[in-house]
This record gives structure tokens, sequence and C-alpha cells, in this order.
């Protein structure tokens, strides 16, 4: 086996099935001092409001806020600054997402479900979404196209975002420009739990929001988790980012090496998975890691989100999609021969990547899916961002005499069953008044 001079990809041969529990676990805090972190500041957030939120700015980003909101004249100044070049392809990314998004779409269908009784559901958009943007080590301005296009849509009548500032005080300025390009006007330099708690309960500046939804760190995503305990719905949990790569003889190890580095520099807490059936592909990628990671300028990031990941040797490809259902990664790529056929035995996965030329930076950027996707193994429960994250579902009936006669004997059956007499009673004074 290769052994790599840079990377500390940890490889794993041939693990037993009870060794998977244990091998496919994800770099973490300790749960219970990061819960106690993030409910400290979720407290002082909802009694000290804006007061909080500067204090909390100063603390973890080094920034003092004087205006939270982002005004006109920055907006401004964004618009101006960024290329035309980049422009073009922001617009680009935007109107694949839309394509994508809009066919989402559900036509009302109304159901006669027993002659004069017809049931039928509409799609409504929530009416108070707020956005959360990273903005730490990478200004994620993608993950506003990724947001805000299906919250417009789906008629979110009030559209907030938050996003933490730089050294500078400011926000990015590509994050203001794509949130300009869709209309969304109130923004605010916060980021981080406290922008969570704000947008959760609102303070004197941010207003309180129905829905949150964005990926964050671990601290954003057990805010998220915690404000839900609450009532505030959230889109998922959705931490720190993570790929799969399930990879056989007709994989391009130079791609496959690309396509993990690209994951990895996402953050230290990052984590790559590569599963193979072939010991040489292993061996090829760890080489072309060690080349492409000289060329990166984030890779001491990336270093150590490698030392959180592993290269996996299986059997066959078949115990490999086992073991890659089991982990129910946020991305997974197949680069492998029948990669439709294999991709069809997953279960458990955020967004799959068919291919060699299906990377998954595509899918990040412009292809016109969505990239906010459950992490942490709760891909086995949770779907990725849709036009469903913004809206809810409410159903209609409606009832004829005729129709209620045709049900009528059968719910009043049911509910003197259930011991419900005022349930039947609402049946029966229907019948007693002809």
């Amino acid at each position: 086996m290769y052994k790599s001079k840079l990377v500390k990809m940890k490889i794993i041969k041939y693990p037993n099935k009870s060794e998977w529990l244990e091998l496919l676990k994800r770099p973490v805090l300790e749960s219970d001092l990061l819960e106690s972190a993030v409910t400290s500041i979720i407290k002082d957030v909802k009694q000290m409001g804006d007061k909080a939120i500067r204090k909390y700015t100063l603390e973890f980003d080094k920034v003092e806020i004087e205006n939270i909101v982002v005004t006109e004249d920055e907006f401004l100044y964004a618009e101006k600054s960024i290329s035309s070049e980049l422009k073009d392809a922001i617009l680009l990314a935007k109107l694949n997402i839309e394509k994508f998004h809009i066919a989402q779409k559900e036509q009302v269908q109304i159901i006669e479900t027993a002659e004069g009784v017809n049931c039928w559901r509409k799609s409504v958009g929530i009416e108070k979404v707020g956005l959360y943007i990273p903005g730490g080590l990478a200004p994620l301005f993608s993950t506003i196209l990724m947001l805000g296009v299906p919250a417009q849509l789906a008629g979110c009548n009030q559209i907030i975002l938050c996003s933490p500032a730089a050294k500078s005080g400011k926000i990015n300025d590509v994050i203001l420009y794509t949130a300009q390009l869709l209309g969304i006007k109130k923004v605010f330099k916060v980021g981080g739990a406290q922008a969570i708690a704000a947008m959760a309960y609102g303070t004197e500046t941010i207003p309180q929001v129905y829905k949150i939804v964005g990926p964050g760190n671990q601290y954003v995503t057990c805010a998220k988790q915690l404000v839900n305990k609450n009532g505030i719905a959230i889109d998922m949990p959705a931490g720190p980012s993570e790929l799969a790569i399930l990879a056989d003889e007709t994989c391009v190890p130079e791609f496959v090496a690309a396509d993990l580095l690209s994951q990895a520099e996402h953050g230290c807490d990052s984590q790559v998975l590569l599963v193979s059936d072939n010991e040489k592909i292993i061996e090829d990628v760890l080489y072309e890691l060690d080349i492409q990671i000289e060329l990166l300028p984030r890779k001491e990031i990336v270093r150590k989100a490698l030392e959180n990941s592993k290269a996996i040797l299986v059997n066959n490809i078949y115990e490999g999609i086992n073991l890659i259902n089991e982990y129910a990664p946020e991305h997974l790529i197949i680069a492998c021969k029948d990669d439709e056929a294999l991709g069809e035995k997953i279960i458990n996965a955020g967004s799959i990547f068919l291919g060699n030329y299906s990377c998954e930076s595509a899918g990040d950027y412009a292809s016109g899916t969505n990239h906010t996707l459950p992490t942490n193994g709760n891909a086995k429960a949770y779907s990725g961002v849709s036009l469903d994250s913004f809206v809810k579902k409410i159903t209609f009936q409606k009832l004829s005499e005729k129709g209620l006669k045709n049900i009528g004997n059968a719910v009043e059956l049911m509910a003197e069953a259930e011991g419900l007499a005022a349930h039947k009673n609402a049946i029966s004074v229907r019948f007693k008044s002809k």
C-alpha cells in the first residue's frame, strides 16, 4: 500500500460489519459541552437582544459591530465591486437552480374519495423565514441561491438573512450582491449560534421568523436543534460538510482525489470517505492527494480534515454500497461502471453524483440541485432543502349532504368505538336535522 507523505488519511482494509458503527463515526465536539455553551448563548440573546449579539460577535468573531443591519450604501458598494464575469456565473447558477426547483411546484388536485366527499391539498409559503449563510472560513454566497431561490418560488412574504461579518465589520461583497440579486434586503451582520437565537426569538433589530434554514458549524447546528425544541421550525440538522466516494477500477484517481480535497477544504471538522474494492485504486488516489494538496491555499485545513477521514477497502462494490447506506453521506459520488444501476441501490444519501464527470462541485454551485443537505447520518431520515422546505401543506375537504351520508355511519361507529360521543354526535345531529 502506498505510504502518503503528506496526508494522514486512515486506511482500513476489509472491516467486519460489526466494526462499521465505530468506523463511520463523524468528528464531533463533546455533546454535553457543546449544548451547554450554545444554551447559554441562546439564553443571553433572548434576554439581552442586540446587546448579546454585539457581545458574542466581539467574543467569537473579534469584530465590533455598531450597525447590525446592512445599509443601502453597503449594497451599492458590493454591486460595484463584483466583476461582470462573476455576475454572469452567479446568474447562470441562479437560472439553473430556478429551473430545477420550479418543477417541484405541486398543482392542486381535487380527489373525490367517496361520492360527495372532495379532498385536496394546497401548498402555502411560510410567511417568515430566516436564511443562515456561513461566512467564516469561506463566504458561501452560493448558499444564498440555494435557499433564497426556493424561498421566493414558494412565495414566502418575509425573507431575512444572517451572515457573520469579516474583520472589517462588513459582510462579504459577493454575499451582499447575491442577496440583492434575489431581492433580499433585510440582511444582518451576525453569525454563529447567536444568529440562530436572534432569528428564533427576535431582537430590537432582527425580526423573529417561523422557520430557519441553512448550514453551519456544530454550534449553528446545535442552536438550530435547541430552538426547534421550543417550536421554531428548521430545515434539518446540517453541520460540517462530508463526502463519500464509491470507486472501482473505472474511476479516474486524479478526479477522485480532487473531489476528496474539494470537500476537505470546507473546514477542519469536515470528513471525506473513500470506499473501493480495488487496493490499487486507493493507492493511486492517495498518490494524487499528495500531489494536489500542495497546490491548495487552504492545505493546512485540508490536512486536518483528512486526519478525520478514511479510505476503506471492501471485498466487493455491493459491500461498499451497504457500508455507504450505513454511513448515509451528505454527498455521494459513484465513480463506477454501471453507476446509475448502483445509484438505485443507495437508500441513504443527501445528493448523489453519477460517473466520472459528475463532480460534487457542480452540485455545490450551478447544476441546479440544492447543496443544503443533511449531514452526520441524518440522510437516513431527512431530505435536502427543496421547494417543500419553504411551504406548508394545508388540506381541504368539502362534503355535500350526500357525501356525509356516504361516510357518516362509518364515522359514528368509529367514534363510538373510541368512546368519543361528541364526535359521533357531530354526525348524528346533521342526520336528525332532515
